[in-house]
């Protein structure tokens, strides 16, 4: 599925199943909730932090794909094509960081 494709997917299933898309105030608040659903399975299953019994049944791509959903949902009511505003970040990265990671002696 592209991109392009999941948004008008996730724009449909609004239309059908979601009656209405929720205002971006209250869809910028979810997204916050959903980065850190992700953040807590991280934290505890690839960090430090001890995964408790109930986090350990978890889905992280799961908890990504409602992370996903969200920011399409946002682009979606802001008219941001996902397609065009990544390829154009790609390419504004490729050439602020050409050379810098490479460089990076941390990164050795």
């Amino acid at each position: 599925m592209t991109l392009e494709e999941a948004q008008a997917q996730v724009d449909q299933w609004i239309k059908t199943v979601g009656v209405r898309y929720f205002n971006e105030l209250t869809n910028m608040a979810m997204l916050t909730e959903e980065v850190g659903e992700v953040a807590r399975i991280i934290a505890r299953r690839y960090g430090e932090q001890s995964e408790k019994e109930s986090d350990k049944n978890k889905d992280l791509g799961d908890e990504m794909a409602d992370v996903l959903f969200v920011l399409i949902c946002l682009a979606n009511q802001t008219g941001i094509n996902l397609t065009e505003a990544l390829a154009k970040n790609l390419d504004k990265k490729s050439i602020r960081d050409a050379d810098r990671h490479h460089n990076n002696p941390k990164l050795k």
